[in-house]
């Protein structure tokens, strides 16, 4: 299943101001949410390596968790607040 067809968030266009919720920020964070059950979505960046990105995917499809492909990591870090690219955010409960 191409999860990246889903859900897809135009170039920069329609990401939300992410920085005002409660995130985990980064695979390691995010994977350590997803099990303990405290993501309500995900975003993950088009250009970060498949490497990461998609054992992250699984994860989340495995867990029915919503993904959201946004275009650059530097898009998806700015929109979390932090000054470098992120890879991989998630939205926590």
């Amino acid at each position: 299943m191409d999860m990246k067809k889903k859900h897809k968030i135009p170039d920069q266009g329609d990401l939300p101001d992410l920085s005002r919720q409660k995130l985990a920020v980064g695979a390691k964070q995010l994977r350590k949410a997803v099990r303990a059950g405290s993501v309500r979505c995900v975003y993950l960046a088009e250009n970060a390596d498949p490497a990461l990105t998609q054992p992250l995917a699984e994860l989340c499809a495995d867990n029915q968790i919503q993904i959201t492909w946004v275009a650059s990591m530097e898009t998806l870090g700015s929109a979390c607040g932090i000054e470098v690219g992120a890879a991989a955010a998630a939205v926590l409960n």
